[in-house]
């Protein structure tokens, strides 16, 4: 018999106390919550900070006089309603389009080997995608002589001069970009339900239609309400597409909250005013996050 194998066990075995045992696991994961209270806590305190001061070198005291100015700010107000709407109707076909994709191939074997082709929209830089589609809109002209080689038009058009088609052109990056985020989890949702209720349904003689429907969809119901608020905060934040593609026009149609807060902050350089905006996005954005997960969740719970 070798002589480490009749050394007592506490020899072979280092013993932690108990207080490290407890507190190893904190220590563990402590940079990375230092790291992450670096990049979003302290940000946010200074942009509270800063949204009580006015001036761009000189900082004074200016309380609350950024947020009531706000609220009655124009401009501000049209850059709300604008991102409403925008993304209302991304949000909307992103779903409609995302969750009919993964309704019909969901089921099919080979979905797990061409996942990557759905998501190489989603991986392309968002500065990337909106210059592709500025050039293929206006710059390049490419999709006016598309449609009139197809005889849908006589002449070219210019996306930019008309606000319906400047807002068409922006949900349609967002939409083309955006949609395979929603599908994966739909995906991944759909493959995940419980076979056997489906198979249940279906020995008893229901439909595709009457089974997704009535079955598959109430089951995936928390999943839908924690990918669309996701990307209903991500839309909130609207930027790349207008900054690359309108710049806002025509006559500030397209001009999101992003985009404003931005335009506030270095092309007015009114930090204050700026950050008293991102303040104000952001409550309302964590409020309405916070309404939506209980509501959904424990609709789904009672379900």
């Amino acid at each position: 018999m070798s002589a480490t194998a009749t050394l007592p066990s506490t020899t072979m075995t280092r013993r932690r106390s108990p207080f490290m045992r407890k507190t190893f696991p904190y220590l563990l994961v402590l940079p990375a919550v230092l790291y992450l209270l670096l990049i979003t806590l302290y940000p946010g305190i200074y942009a509270v900070y800063r949204s009580l001061y006015t001036g761009k070198f000189k900082l004074e005291w200016t309380g609350m006089s950024n947020y009531q100015q706000l609220l009655t700010d124009e401009q501000f107000l049209n850059s709300i309603w604008n991102t409403l709407l925008l993304g209302s109707i991304t949000l909307a076909l992103e779903f409609v389009i995302a969750m009919t994709l993964a309704a019909l191939v969901y089921r099919d074997p080979w979905v797990k080997g061409f996942r990557i082709i759905f998501l190489l929209p989603m991986l392309l830089m968002p500065s990337a995608v909106a210059f592709i589609w500025k050039l293929m809109f206006n710059d390049g002209r490419i999709i006016s002589d598309l449609l009139k080689r197809l005889g849908f038009i006589d002449y070219n058009v210019d996306w930019m001069i008309s606000v319906p088609l400047a807002r068409f052109v922006v949900i349609f990056t967002d939409v083309w970009q955006w949609t395979p985020f929603l599908f994966i989890i739909f995906v991944a949702g759909l493959q995940g339900l419980d076979k056997e209720v489906e198979e249940a349904a279906r020995l008893d003689g229901a439909s595709w239609w009457s089974m997704f429907f009535n079955i598959s969809l109430p089951m995936l119901r928390p999943i839908i309400a924690i990918a669309l608020i996701l990307r209903g905060i991500d839309i909130l934040n609207m930027f790349t597409p207008v900054q690359v593609i309108t710049q806002g026009t025509p006559a500030g149609a397209t001009e999101t909250l992003g985009f404003y807060i931005q335009r506030l902050a270095f092309d007015k350089v009114d930090h204050g005013y700026a950050s008293a905006a991102s303040v104000l996005v952001l409550i309302v954005t964590v409020i309405l996050a916070q309404v939506l997960v209980r509501r959904f969740f424990r609709s789904g719970t009672e379900s």
